[in-house]
This record gives structure tokens, C-alpha cells and sequence, in this order.
């Protein structure tokens, strides 16, 4: 029995180490699997840090290549050549007569009788216009013609007793003394003759002068006298006369473009409100300017026309001559302060600022008198969003340049 349960307690003592054993291996299994788990956890922490250190470094470190720069924007240039471009002056002026004759009263005045003409009427030098009455003055040429004769009668009667007392010397009847007495009643009467005859010439001067006359041809343009009127000396002017019907506009210029004109420039004249222009021609340039409102006249000459009114307003455009110089669209030329100016793209396709400076501007664009010489890249639009010195894309315009 107690061999038996020597045995048992051996067995179980065996039992019981070969059970602790068993969970020492376990206890290492388990063990070794969490720290292979933990190492794996780690492998792979590191792992993503590593990665997320290369894209770090790839991202915000090292030698980062740069994108390429924009290419420069592109604008729109023109080569302007130069052309003969003809060089006009507009200015706005008032129709007026050329030579206007106010015609009024010559002599001492009085009814008027008869009218003989309205405005518009065309007459010829020395027509009568006005008649004014005149009974007094012809009665009072009548007593003047009857004057004459009675001195004619006179001076011939003294003139026979002259022939016969030379007659009478010869024979002593009459002294010399009596010769040289009716020689001088003689000289007296023919005197009287010609007193008589001036008075009477005088009064029908004055009788013609009550006939208001024209003093040249021309166009009749204002009446101012009625039938019935009386008029005198200070009466003012009864009828306006335009000589030869010649009409001109009288232009007002600034200084510097009276400066530019010269007497037989042609100009072309539009009144308000028409559409038909006049061929005119300078003839007259004030040598003068109004110091207040620095302008001058510039007199225009046209032929008569009915559309022609003295005392309308109308415009001129007056051609001062041709200039060879380039021409370019107003949207090329720019200003401010400075004055005028145009972008140039050089040849290293930088913009490049030109000072200018303008003629005249028209439909054809602005004259450029000087600043550029016809053969320049000229920027022909958005120039107000350039600066010098900005690269650009020079792209040339299919708009013909002026030769």
C-alpha cells in the first residue's frame, strides 16, 4: 500500500511537474505572441513615420523645383509708316456780308415818297432805292432856272452896249473911260450869270440827292424805310447793301491755329442746321488777338448763295496744308499730366514710354507731329494697363500701315 501510494504520490509529483511545465510552455507561447505583436505595432509605427518623413521632405524640404513663370501677355502692335496727311483747322464763326454799305439820307431829308425795293432784291451801282418828295425844292429850281435867265438877258444886253460904244470910240463920241464903264457892267452880268447858274445847280443837286441811291451793285439785304416816313441826315441807315452779293464767314481761331493759316487756304463752310458745305477761301487773317479771349478772325469769302443768311452761325473746316507724318488710331495715344504719349515695344519686347505730340485728330485718326518715326512697334490698344519696362508678347495688327 504504501509502495502503491508511493507510486501515486511519484505519478502525481510527475503529473504535477509535467502540468507545470505545460503551462510554463504556454505561458511562453503567449508571451512570445504579444511581444511579437508589439514589435509588429512598433515596426509599423516607425514605418509610417518614416513615410510621413520622406513626404515631408519631399513636400517642404530639399531642392524643390519651381513651376515655369507665365509667359508675358500678349498686345497688339502697329507699325504707323507715315503718309501725306492733309492738315484741317475747324472753327465756328458768323455770315456776314463781305463789304456791307449801310445806305442812308445825303442830303436834308424829308417825306418818303415811293420804296423801290425789298431785301433780297439785287440792284445796280447808282439805282435809286427810296424817292423822297420833293415840290418845295423843285419850285424853289425853278425860281433858280428863272434867275439864270434874267442874268443871261442882262449880261447880253450889257454885252451889245459894249459892241456899240467901241463902235462910237472912233468917231469921239465916246470917251474911254465910257468903254471901260460898260466893260465892267458887262464882266458884272456875266458874273450874275454864272452866281445864277451854280444856285441853280446846286438845288438840282440837291433835288437828286433825295433820291436815295445804291452806291454799288450788290444784294439788297435790310430795308428800313415805309412810304410816308419822314426821314433826315441822322436818320441811320435805311437800306444795307451786300457789294457783288459776297458773302463770308468770319471764323474765330485760337492763337496758335490763326498762327498756322495763310490768305488763299480754301475752307469748306456748313451753316447750322444744312447739310451742304460751301467751297470759300481765306482772304483776310486779323493781325491782331483779343487779349481776353486770345482768339483771331480768319475771313472766309464765299460766292452768293440763297443757303448763305448774313447773320447765321456756321462751321469752317479749313485746310492749312499737308504734312508727311504718321498717323495713328486714338486708341494708341494716351496723356496725362505730361502730356501725350504712345508705348513702344523694343526689340528686347519691353515697353518703352514716347513722349508725342498731336495735330489733328479725324476720323483717319490722330496726326503724330512728332515723337515717332513711322517704323516703331506702337502699342495700338490697352495701353492703360502698361508700365515701362514690362515684357510683353508683341502681336502685329492686320490693320494696313500708311506708307
Amino acid at each position: 500500500m504504501k509502495g502503491a501510494r508511493a507510486a501515486d504520490n511519484g505519478i502525481m509529483g510527475m503529473n504535477v511537474e509535467s502540468g507545470i511545465q505545460t503551462e510554463y510552455r504556454a505561458y511562453d507561447f503567449d508571451e512570445q505572441q504579444a511581444r511579437r505583436r508589439r514589435w509588429t505595432i512598433i515596426g509599423a509605427v516607425l514605418a509610417g513615420l518614416v513615410a510621413l518623413g520622406v513626404i515631408g521632405y519631399a513636400l517642404f524640404g530639399g531642392n524643390k523645383a519651381k513651376p515655369a513663370p507665365p509667359p508675358p501677355p500678349g498686345v497688339t502692335v502697329i507699325v504707323p509708316g507715315s503718309t501725306d496727311v492733309v492738315t484741317t483747322i475747324s472753327a465756328t464763326g458768323t455770315l456776314a456780308a463781305k463789304r456791307e454799305m449801310p445806305v442812308g439820307i445825303a442830303g436834308e431829308g424829308g417825306m418818303v415818297q415811293a420804296v423801290l425795293v425789298e431785301p433780297g432784291s439785287w440792284v445796280k451801282a447808282g439805282q435809286t432805292l427810296a424817292v423822297i418828295e420833293r415840290s418845295v425844292q423843285t419850285q424853289q429850281a425853278a425860281s433858280l432856272a428863272a434867275s439864270v435867265r434874267v442874268a443871261r438877258a442882262d449880261a447880253q444886253l450889257a454885252q451889245a452896249e459894249l459892241d456899240r460904244a467901241k463902235a462910237l470910240v472912233a468917231r469921239g463920241f465916246i470917251s474911254k473911260a465910257d468903254i471901260d464903264r460898260r466893260t465892267a457892267t458887262r464882266d458884272a452880268a456875266v458874273a450874275r450869270v454864272a452866281v445864277a447858274e451854280a444856285q441853280l445847280g446846286e438845288s438840282r443837286a440837291q433835288i437828286g440827292r433825295l433820291n436815295i441811291r445804291s452806291p454799288a451793285s450788290g444784294l439788297v439785304l435790310t430795308r428800313a424805310v415805309e412810304p410816308g416816313q419822314v426821314v433826315g441826315a441822322g436818320a441811320g441807315a435805311l437800306f444795307r447793301v451786300a457789294k457783288d452779293g459776297e458773302i463770308e464767314i468770319r471764323a474765330q481761331l485760337a492763337e496758335q491755329d490763326i498762327a498756322r493759316l495763310k490768305v488763299g487756304d480754301t475752307a469748306q463752310v456748313t451753316p447750322i442746321g444744312g447739310s451742304r458745305a460751301f467751297t470759300g477761301t481765306v482772304w483776310q487773317i486779323s493781325p491782331v488777338i483779343d487779349p481776353q479771349t486770345r482768339q483771331g478772325t480768319a475771313r472766309i469769302q464765299l460766292r452768293y448763295d440763297p443757303a448763305l443768311r448774313p447773320g447765321g452761325f456756321a462751321s469752317a473746316s479749313i485746310r492749312s496744308g499737308s504734312v508727311k507724318a504718321p498717323q495713328l488710331p486714338e486708341s494708341a495715344v494716351l496723356h496725362d499730366d505730361k502730356g501725350s504719349f504712345v508705348y513702344v515695344v523694343g526689340p528686347d519686347n519691353k515697353v518703352v514710354r514716347n513722349e508725342v505730340k498731336t495735330g489733328d485728330v479725324s476720323d483717319a485718326g490722330v496726326v503724330v507731329l512728332s515723337g515717332l518715326q513711322g517704323n516703331e512697334k506702337v502699342v495700338l490698344s490697352a495701353g492703360a494697363f502698361l508700365n515701362p519696362g514690362d515684357k510683353v508678347t508683341p502681336q502685329l495688327s492686320n490693320r494696313p500701315a500708311a506708307r
